[in-house]
């Protein structure tokens, strides 16, 4: 490699680092209050079924933690190894006071015998969410998306997810549409839907509105719009 060519890179590599400062710095500074962490984990297929039984045990270890507002799990519909925790916290010391408890790295070490790939946690701070619905009912599905935009697209993106949301638990069947934007990346988002049955997710898919969202979304998308569904563990 010539001199030339090194001190280019460098100089790319040194711009690229600038850019990325820059849009780090311009972000603003993420809010107290609660705190909504989405946890994906994947089990080896032949430990599914032990799998289940542990998102169980980690659901009702979280329920019963001090600051916790909500603990779900939840199995992905065509790939059973697959589970997902949704969890929503008073604020982040709470948050924080769980994630340091011994039981909390016990099934930790649990899920870590049995795991196939490591679990995936992403904190978040509300964009757009509801008033809570007591129960999802036994025919629920539940829709999670990962939108991850290209920095310049945050602002835009935000308000586009929050009218998305908004218009969303408005259309029948509807019974949850949370926007949540991630602490530590501000450009990326989690979309969570919840709907009575599968029929009514399918539905909101195809309606006009959620059609023109992903046309004005789709040149911010700096990733795959990762969209899984799932069904609640009883």
């Amino acid at each position: 490699m010539t001199a030339a060519i090194r001190a280019a890179l460098a100089a790319t590599i040194i711009a690229d680092m600038a850019i990325a400062g820059a849009y780090a710095q311009a972000a603003p500074p993420v809010p107290d209050g609660p705190r909504y962490v989405v946890t994906y984990l994947e089990v080896m297929p032949t430990a599914t079924a032990e799998g289940a039984a542990l998102a169980r045990e980690m659901r009702d270890a979280m329920r019963h933690a001090a600051g916790n507002l909500r603990a779900e799990a939840a199995q992905r519909i065509g790939r059973a190894n697959q589970f997902i925790m949704l969890a929503a916290w008073k604020d982040q010391p709470a948050l924080d006071a769980h994630a340091k408890a011994a039981q909390t790295a016990q099934l930790a070490d649990k899920l870590k015998r049995i795991e196939n790939a490591p679990d995936d946690a992403r904190v978040t701070f509300p964009l757009s969410v509801g008033a809570p619905v007591a129960s999802l009912g036994g025919d629920a599905v539940i829709v999670v998306t990962h939108v991850d935009v290209i920095p310049p697209q945050r602002a835009m993106s935000r308000a586009l997810l929050r009218q998305h949301a908004e218009d969303g638990r408005q259309e029948p069947g509807n019974l949850r549409f949370e926007a949540l934007t991630q602490t530590n990346r501000q450009n990326h988002f989690t979309v969570i839907e919840a709907w009575a049955n599968r029929a009514a997710a399918q539905a909101h898919g195809m309606i006009a509105a959620t059609r023109a969202f992903r046309d004005k979304i789709a040149p911010a998308i700096g990733a795959l719009y990762d969209e899984r569904l799932y069904k609640a563990l009883d």
